[in-house]
Formats: structure tokens, C-alpha cells, sequence
């Protein structure tokens, strides 16, 4: 009867979890609609762990990387930890970097700042002062050519910025938030903006565990210098994850997540009712001894990924691969390699621990 009594409990708290969420989650979205992917690459992942599971992370994550995947696990960390990444997609033309660090702060407390870029960099910028005009029409005529020595290049990236604060509640429960600072720009256009994302993760049982993202949770506002304005909305990550022992030597670790949006993506999304859409990630872990990892996945944008992972003396080694192919257009592989340095000495131990 204990045993029941303790699986309703258990059960209870679960579903009181997720049903807070998403009814807070419910009456942020209300307020307001955005720009149809204005803040799409945020949505693109870090770390090559996360990214080889399909990115089904959001209540697994349990190192420096909790500052994108869930602010409210960035307290778990014990000792302070810097992570790296560094991603070349579409034939090395577009550069994806990440990079994080994280220190515990008392006997509760965690503070990280991340960085990610996206950029598309030395774009030829073609005007009429590079055309050899000799039908003076202004138009590139056959016979007639450019001056390559009046072709100017420009950049195209994207920043964000995460400021993160993360406290453990209780040894069950955790929580955090993101200060989150955006810059888009493309030549002389320029944008910023700020937003905030509130997350918490809750483990029931040690073995399992529960979490959710809000990202973007007040709506996050991009004012352009052009006179242009942008509203990322806010999105809803949540998902679960389950650690199966396997000899007392391993663990199998499946993982899954859903996320919630409210941007009309009707035809770019697993499902959709009205203008709130459905997407869904996957993902399956067997880790050794601690000591190495491989990894399979299934993520929102319907691509499968793998990766393998190696852990050595203060250092994690992660890989992930996916594939880009639609409508028979090969959009090339995509290799991702991230190294997560841990400075695990005594002396930089998280007090109390």
C-alpha cells in the first residue's frame, strides 16, 4: 500500500508540474502574436550531446549548457564548467558558434552567461558603382563585365546573450531564469532586443526527472535602426527523461520533448490547432561506466541525428551528425564537435556539497 501511496504521490506531483506550466505558459501567449520565425536561431541547439539526442534535453541537462537547454538546471552543476561548439552547415557557408561558462555560487546557487552567434560572413554586396555600364541602361549586358575592385562585402549574423540565475529549491526541485539580450544584423541594418526565459526542473524519483523551458516567456521585442520591428513569441519546451540500468556497468537513458508554439505553423510543424503548433524531439542514450556515450535522435525539423561522446580527466568530448536533404536537394552533412571543460578540484567544489 506505501509503495502505491507512493506512485500516486509521485504521479500527482508530476502532473501538478506540467499542468502549472502550461497554464502559465497559456496566459503569457495570450497577450500577443509575433514574427513568424523571427527568433529561429535560437531554436537550433548546442552541445553535441544534446544535439546527437535529437535535442531532447530540456529536463535531462545537467551541466554548463543548462543556460540555452533549461535555466532551472544550471544549479545542479557542483564545480564550475566552460563549454565550446563550433558548427559549419550548407557547404561551410553559414558558421553556428556557442560558447558558455558557469560557477557555483554558494551553497544553492549557479551563475552562467552564454553566447551564441549564427553568421553568413563576406557577402559580395553588388551595386551600380561595380557595373561597367556600356549600354548605360543599368543593367549587366552580355559583353560587358564588373569592377571587381568596387565590390564591397558585408556580414550577416545573429548574437544572443544569456545572463543566467538558477537555485536549488530542494534536492527535487530547481528553477532559474535567463536575462536574454538578441543582435540581428545584416550591412548597415541593425536590431536589439530583450527577452527573458523561465525554467525548472523537478525529479520525482532519482532516475527520473521532468522539465520545462518557457523561452521568451514576456514576448522578446527587436527594434531594427531601419524603423522595423520584430516580436519573437514566446515558446514551450517540456519533456521528460528516464535512466534504465543495464549489468550495474551502464545506462540506457530515452528522452523526449515537445514543444509549444504560437506562430501559425501550420505546414512547419508535426501538428498544429488554430495558430498554436506541436513539435516533437526524441532521443536515446546508452552511456558506459561513465566513461562513453552513443546516442541516436529524432528532432523537430524531422531529421535523425547520431552522435557518440568520450569523458576524460576534467574533459567531455561530444560529437553529433545530422543530415540536411529535402526534395531530393542535398543540403550537405552537418558535423557538430563540442568539448566541455570541468575544473573538478576540491577547492573549487560547491560549498555544502
Amino acid at each position: 500500500m506505501k509503495i502505491l501511496s507512493l506512485s500516486s504521490s509521485i504521479l500527482r506531483r508530476s502532473l501538478l508540474f506540467f499542468v502549472f506550466f502550461a497554464v502559465f505558459a497559456v496566459n503569457i501567449f495570450a497577450q500577443g502574436s509575433g514574427n513568424k520565425y523571427a527568433g529561429e536561431f535560437l531554436a537550433i541547439g548546442v552541445g553535441g550531446r544534446p544535439l546527437g539526442m535529437g535535442g531532447a534535453f530540456v529536463s535531462l541537462v545537467n551541466d554548463v549548457t543548462a543556460g540555452y537547454w533549461n535555466p532551472g538546471a544550471l544549479a545542479r552543476i557542483k564545480y564550475p564548467q566552460l563549454s565550446v561548439m563550433h558548427d559549419e552547415r550548407f557547404g561551410n557557408l553559414v558558421n553556428y558558434d556557442y560558447g558558455s561558462v558557469a560557477i557555483p555560487f554558494g551553497p544553492k546557487v549557479s551563475l552562467g552567461f552564454s553566447v551564441i552567434r549564427l553568421g553568413v560572413d563576406d557577402v559580395p554586396k553588388l551595386d551600380k558603382s561595380a557595373l561597367i555600364d556600356l549600354n548605360n541602361n543599368g543593367y549587366l549586358d552580355p559583353g560587358e563585365r564588373l569592377d571587381y575592385s568596387k565590390i564591397t562585402f558585408f556580414n550577416a549574423a545573429d548574437y544572443a546573450f544569456f545572463f543566467t540565475y538558477s537555485k536549488m529549491q530542494s534536492e527535487k526541485f530547481s528553477y532559474g531564469v535567463n536575462l536574454k539580450v538578441i543582435n540581428r544584423s545584416i550591412d548597415d541594418g541593425s536590431a536589439w532586443g530583450i527577452g527573458f526565459d523561465v525554467g525548472a526542473i523537478y525529479s520525482p524519483m532519482t532516475n527520473f526527472r521532468i522539465g520545462a523551458n518557457l523561452q521568451d516567456v514576456t514576448t522578446t521585442y527587436l527594434a531594427w535602426n531601419t524603423g522595423r520591428k520584430e516580436l519573437i513569441t514566446p515558446t514551450a519546451k517540456v519533456g521528460g527523461s528516464y535512466d534504465i540500468e543495464i549489468f550495474k556497468t551502464g545506462r540506457i537513458t530515452p528522452s523526449v520533448d515537445f514543444d509549444v508554439r504560437f506562430e501559425n505553423r501550420k505546414f512547419a510543424s508535426l501538428a498544429h490547432l488554430g495558430p498554436v503548433s506541436f513539435d516533437v524531439h526524441g532521443g536515446i542514450e546508452y552511456g558506459f561506466k561513465d566513461l562513453f556515450a552513443i546516442r541516436a535522435g529524432y528532432n523537430d525539423v524531422k531529421q535523425f541525428t547520431f552522435g557518440a561522446g568520450i569523458k576524460l580527466p576534467k574533459l567531455n568530448v561530444d560529437y553529433s551528425f545530422a543530415k540536411f536533404d529535402r526534395n531530393d536537394n542535398d543540403l550537405g552533412d552537418t558535423h557538430r564537435i563540442s568539448v566541455m571543460f570541468t575544473l573538478d578540484d576540491d577547492k573549487f567544489k560547491r560549498k555544502g556539497e
